[in-house]
């Protein structure tokens, strides 16, 4: 095989697996640890986002027809930590995609990870049940009775999906739960990514040659030059998306992080979805393939048949909601986040079916590039 075709196939199946992704979360930050690449017979679409002359319109997989709204998707970032042993699972990131009936148009929120919130109790992992911050669900709940060094992910999900949809009222149809490190690979097969930076960010992690800083030698911290990310419009590489959408000891803390997550979903969804790939299901499946146990997928319709179902969203139609909220104590006394009656009754309208008069309402929730 020449080495270019193999590179070109390569990078096929990395545009895949940044879509099979990117389609569970409409562009989260995935991390896939492991692709694995795999041949394709079908040609890429143009550059229009539609297949080349000539090649026939896909046939819509069984169960796409199936795909009705409301969806609600529980999309969660784990920092697994996994060369720590022992270590649990952390919810780093917590978002919900609300897809109305019609699936004309979505709702991409977070939930703070340091949110209070009261978390029920869940036998399978031995935990009583208890209130504190909802990074906690996901850990507390891949507790394995007997193997304290083996947690499991699908568990600990399945406490989080119930903390988050006792504390929304929405009901969590399906979920996706990804961890961080693949992301900059995934980024890096779309050519990176365009965004606007709208406050000046400077990494606790990186280097600006992206190498990463090096551990303080008394603990708690990194020493080393920084990477700025200054405010303007700017083309991220892998490492840099990234690294960008982690940092939240920033001006407007926790907050300002989830809403640079919100702009680089968005910014990945209308680059994925200006290529078409959704209404392909071939090409689909064998990103589910690739993707193999990097991704937890549960519950739900197929992935394919959600991504047929999805693939017609317009990105104008993706909206970002920031909902505000605020420290609970101070100092050494700090418990966590809670949100404004403001945002909890974004989640109340968005149950009710009144997103749209709410935010028009609230015209300040809507997040923008």
């Amino acid at each position: 095989m020449a080495q270019g075709a193999g590179s070109a196939r390569r990078t096929r199946a990395l545009l895949l697996a940044a879509l099979a992704a990117i389609l569970l979360v409409l562009a989260g930050s995935l991390v896939a640890t492991r692709l694995v690449g795999r041949d394709e017979a079908q040609r890429p679409p143009g550059p229009t986002g539609t297949p080349p002359a000539g090649t026939p319109s896909p046939t819509p997989p069984p169960g796409a027809a199936d795909v009705t709204g409301p969806l609600n998707l529980l999309l969660v970032g784990v920092d697994t930590r996994v060369s720590v042993p022992g270590w649990e699972p952390h919810a780093d990131a917590v978002l919900v995609l609300h897809v109305p009936a019609g699936l004309d148009r979505a709702y991409l929120f977070s939930l703070p990870r340091d949110l209070l919130v009261d978390i029920p109790a869940f036998p399978p992992a031995g935990y009583p049940g208890g209130r504190t911050k909802l990074t906690h669900a996901m850990s507390y709940g891949s507790r394995v009775p007997g193997r304290p060094r083996q947690p499991s992910t699908s568990q600990g999900y399945e406490l989080l999906r119930s903390t988050v949809a006792g504390y929304t009222g929405l009901r969590v149809d399906a979920g996706a739960v990804i961890n961080f490190p693949g992301f900059t690979r995934l980024v890096d097969a779309l050519g990176g990514v365009d965004l606007h930076v709208d406050q000046r960010v400077v990494s606790l992690h990186r280097r600006p040659d992206g190498r990463h800083r090096d551990p303080a030698p008394s603990g708690g911290g990194y020493v080393g030059p920084q990477m700025v990310y200054e405010p303007g419009d700017r083309h991220l590489n892998g490492w840099q998306a990234l690294d960008y959408a982690r940092q939240r000891y920033i001006t407007g803390g926790d907050y300002a992080r989830q809403r640079h997550q919100q702009q680089l979903v968005r910014a990945l969804v209308t680059k994925i979805l200006d290529e078409g790939l959704a209404r392909q299901p071939d090409r689909v499946e064998q990103v589910v393939a690739a993707l193999g146990d990097t991704l937890s997928y549960l519950g739900g319709p197929r992935i394919v048949d959600l991504a047929y179902a999805l693939g017609g969203l317009s990105p104008a139609r993706f909206n970002l909601v920031g909902l505000p909220g605020s420290g609970v104590g101070k100092g050494s006394g700090y418990q966590g986040e809670r949100l404004t009656s403001v945002g909890t009754g974004f989640l109340t309208a968005l149950a009710a079916g009144d997103a749209e008069a709410y935010l028009a309402a609230h015209p300040t929730l809507r997040v923008r590039n």
